[in-house]
């Protein structure tokens, strides 16, 4: 074997020496220096440059290297290598090197040569829509700048992956393509392809050993984990991991809830059917059937424990349930249960503590342990966010007063208090008791967000033959004391709770109404007393104007001009949900050659005037928690307005010959009006809402007859406040408006709703909810001639969208299951479009 040349000997070893000693590199040419590679040698530090490292500084990369000056090292060795894993660990080059720049006897200088990672200059998604885009950028947050590197690349695959996953697209496949950048200097762009394939729903779900728990109660438990079917409208089938295991576990609460206390999963199995479907096998283990035998109290005193297991409403030989056990004991959000007794009567650091004393065979004695602790007064009561909203306007909801034994009952109450002012943002609500233990009271922080409450409406619609224009605005949170207060103007005075409202109707020269309304709704500051007070006037002619009547053509006109004044209040009895209200009402009709043949009169007088003066008395119940999307509660209301009964003391023979204008000079009626509502959570955010109202418009002389005015219109979706002579418009969607009453309305009416309600978003600028409506109504003329079961039936679905700006919004698409006498040509079906909170008032 021929030798190699020494010369070539002594490359080789430098090169072998290069790569085992991490890349130190002997660079000649700078000082006179000899390493001997064979022979390792102790240095010291003596300088360390950095080269290559644009965006990065020099100090901070020294330091993850782990050298520094002074150090002693040998080379060599080690330390090096070290120093390159250090900087490679960072993930921030692509190239490492460390090299001998010089040697000064003991002292060596190195210098550290990088190369950066290219960095992200653009993105963008193939295979995907626009939205979905946007919606994963937002999610994947990369930003211009940042390193390219696999961390990046693997942590953006991921996220895009799980979001399509938890969706039921099981299969998705995201490749990210790293393209250099040839516009920015060391630069790369990535091009994102996303390929969704088909979405995975699970085909079947299969239980084995349940045997006492009935599979249909199992698979009703899972409530994420779904077969799919054609019958599910709002919890669509598909497999997501994370859901699955919740669900395994929800259907071990349901075995708990049958008193299967032992119940668990032995195994399961998820596997693809040839369909491309999901299957899923679970095998249980039921065990047996446990009852509760006895429940001890221990230490309480403040009350006995015969009242507390009265509220905890479980007695011996029931079913042992552990959820209930502990919904009863201090979980019922809506009250009810032994922690709330205690905590709303100042307990506030109140425990219990339920102990499985004793288990045997198939009885349980439990034992529940009792830490009352010290009764808690307000000190004081904190507001926070309040950014518009006068602070006195907030502290005289709040039921929690400084020196009054806490309560959660008036924190929940006081919650609901604010959420109905409609100032508040419902879902931000927070509320923090803090506890000062050494005094024993607690300081109560209300954290509220400001949302827009005032409103301006801009619309047109449909009304009397033609379009109607509607502008208006209205201050929900209004203060007349800033009226003239220099700076309050911002844009108006606001933060006292006020509410002031002027609208205007018109289409031209056949309609125009305006009206104007003001509520103070605590008179005097001290107790909730609603001060309102309203006036309108408007104006119905067939389109003649005054000055083409002086021309000789025909002009029929109707004058109504009034107002009102109301005084609410809050009672005590038989609780504080109740409210009264009373106030009069007045309208002057001026009738000028109005006649039905333009087909708007109602009556028979078509010249002269007519007064109605009434009084108004209104009694209700609401417990509603949010005006918007309520969820649970009920609004109940009995509304009466009656005028006197002129009929019985003015003298006229109404069944002789009275002219039309005497005997409409006073209008003479009483009207009964029963509205109930009540809003069920079903699931999560799935609210019904079921009410049903009744209208009766009576009269005192039956002679006189029923009044021409208050009368009862029902159909469609009429536009709101589009009365054209003291009548009440109602909605039955599906049908054409008015189309479900005679031309002179009718005094009797009935009608009943039900809706499911979902929300699509909650967020407080733009509330939108989904729902689906059955409607049943019908007017009658006569109490002889009312049948509660020949109404009109109705069903379809709709969206309702609240903008704080413009208020709550909606698009209906009615179907009516029942024709119309006289109307052959109604449509079937059909969109309704509306403005405001309430179909009518029924």
């Amino acid at each position: 074997m021929s030798r190699l040349p020494r010369k070539c000997l002594g490359f080789l070893l430098a090169a072998a020496f290069c790569i085992w000693g991490g890349g130190l590199v002997a660079q000649t040419g700078i000082g006179d220096f000899e390493v001997d590679y064979r022979n390792p040698r102790e240095f010291v530090i003596g300088g360390i440059s950095v080269e290559g490292a644009r965006n990065f500084d020099a100090q901070a990369i020294t330091l993850f290297s782990g050298l520094s000056v002074g150090q002693e090292i040998t080379i060599p060795g080690d330390k090096i290598s070290e120093a390159i894993k250090n900087l490679w660990k960072q993930k921030l080059f692509d190239n490492i090197q460390i090299k001998i720049s010089e040697i000064r006897g003991s002292e060596v200088f190195l210098t550290v040569e990088l190369r950066e990672r290219a960095r992200l200059s653009r993105f963008r998604f193939e295979g995907v829509s626009k939205g979905e885009a946007e919606t994963l950028r937002e999610k994947i947050n990369l930003v211009r700048g940042t390193i390219v590197n696999e961390n990046l690349v693997t942590n953006t695959s991921n996220i895009i992956r799980k979001h399509f996953t938890e969706k039921g697209f099981l299969d998705t496949r995201v490749e990210v393509g790293q393209f250099p950048d040839t516009l920015v200097a060391n630069s790369e762009f990535l091009v994102i392809t996303v390929e969704k394939n088909d979405k995975i729903k699970i085909g079947n779900i299969n239980f084995y050993g349940a045997e006492q728990v009935s599979e249909k109660k199992l698979r009703k438990s899972m409530k994420k984990t779904k077969e799919k079917s054609i019958l599910r409208l709002f919890s669509r089938s598909k497999f997501i991991e994370e859901l699955y295991r919740k669900d395994k576990k929800a259907i071990l609460e349901e075995y708990n809830s049958q008193g299967f206390r032992n119940a668990k999963i032995l195994r399961d199995s998820v596997y693809r059917n040839p369909d491309g479907t999901v299957g899923i096998d679970i095998e249980l283990k039921e065990g047996f059937r446990f009852y509760f035998r006895s429940i001890e109290w221990v230490g309480n005193t403040k009350y006995t424990s015969a009242r507390l297991s009265d509220i905890l409403g479980i007695e011996p030989g029931e079913i042992y349930d552990k959820k209930k056990f502990e919904e009863r004991l201090f979980m019922n959000p809506n009250g009810g249960d032994v922690s709330s007794l205690y905590l709303d009567d100042g307990y506030l650091s109140f425990q219990a503590i339920p102990v499985e004393k004793r288990v045997e065979k198939d009885s349980i004695d439990m034992q529940v342990r009792i830490y009352e602790g010290r009764q808690y007064r307000v000190n004081s009561v904190i507001i926070k966010g309040n950014t518009k909203t006068n602070d006195r306007v907030i502290l005289r909801e709040i039921r929690t007063k400084p020196g009054d034994l806490f309560s959660r009952s008036d924190i929940i109450r006081t919650q609901r208090e604010l959420a109905q002012l409609g100032y508040f943002d419902p879902e931000a609500f927070d509320i923090t008791p803090v506890q000062n233990d050494q005094d024993g009271t607690v300081d109560i922080v209300y954290t509220v967000a400001e949302r827009p409450s005032d409103q301006i409406e801009l619309s047109g619609g449909w009304g009397a033959g033609r379009i109607v224009g509607t502008v208006g605005v209205s201050f929900t949170n209004f203060a007349v004391r800033n009226f003239f207060k220099k700076g309050a103007w911002n844009p108006l005075p606001s933060g006292d709770g006020q509410r002031f409202s002027i609208r205007a109707q018109s289409n031209g020269a056949w309609f125009q109404s305006y009206n104007m309304s003001f509520t103070e709704p605590w008179l005097g500051g001290k107790k909730p007393n609603a001060l309102t007070i309203g006036v309108q006037r408007s104006v119905q002619t067939n389109g003649i104007t005054r000055r083409m009547a002086e021309q000789g053509l025909e002009r029929q006109a109707l004058y109504i001009t009034g107002g009102n004044i109301s005084l609410g209040k809050r009672l005590n009895w038989p609780d504080d949900y109740f409210t009264f209200m009373a106030g009069i009402s007045y309208l002057y009709y001026d009738i000028q050659n109005f006649t039905q043949g333009q087909g708007v009169g109602l009556f028979a007088l078509t010249d002269g005037t007519s007064n109605n003066f009434a009084f108004m008395f209104n009694f209700g119940r609401n417990s509603v928690f949010d005006p918007i999307y309520p969820r649970y509660g009920s609004n109940i209301r009995l509304n009466t307005k009656f005028t006197l009964p002129y009929s019985s003391f003015d003298g006229l023979d109404y069944a002789g010959g009275v002219t039309e204008q005497e005997r409409n000079r006073w209008a003479e009626y009483y009207k009964w009006k029963f509205v109930a509502e009540w809003y069920t959570e079903l699931a999560p955010k799935l609210v019904l809402m079921a009410r049903s109202g009744f209208g009766f418009l009576g009269f005192y002389n039956r002679d006189k007859g029923v009044s021409p005015f208050e009368r009862f219109y029902l159909g469609g979706v009429p536009i709101a406040g589009f009365a054209l002579d003291g009548r009440e418009l109602i909605a039955l969607r599906g049908y054409d408006d008015l189309s479900l009453s005679p031309l002179v309305g009718s005094n009797i009416v009935a009608k009943h709703t039900l809706e499911l309600r979902y929300p699509i978003s909650l967020n407080p600028q733009a509330t939108i909810f989904a729902l689906g409506f059955l409607e049943a109504g019908n007017t009658y003329d006569g109490i002889e001639n009312f049948d509660p079961f020949r109404m009109y039936r109705g069903t379809g679905m709709g969206l309702r969208i609240f903008l704080p700006m413009f208020g709550l919004m909606g698009l209906d698409y009615g179907w009516r299951f029942d024709d119309v006498v006289g109307a052959p040509n109604m449509a079937r079906s059909q969109f309704h479009f509306t403005i405001g909170m309430n179909l009518g008032e029924l």
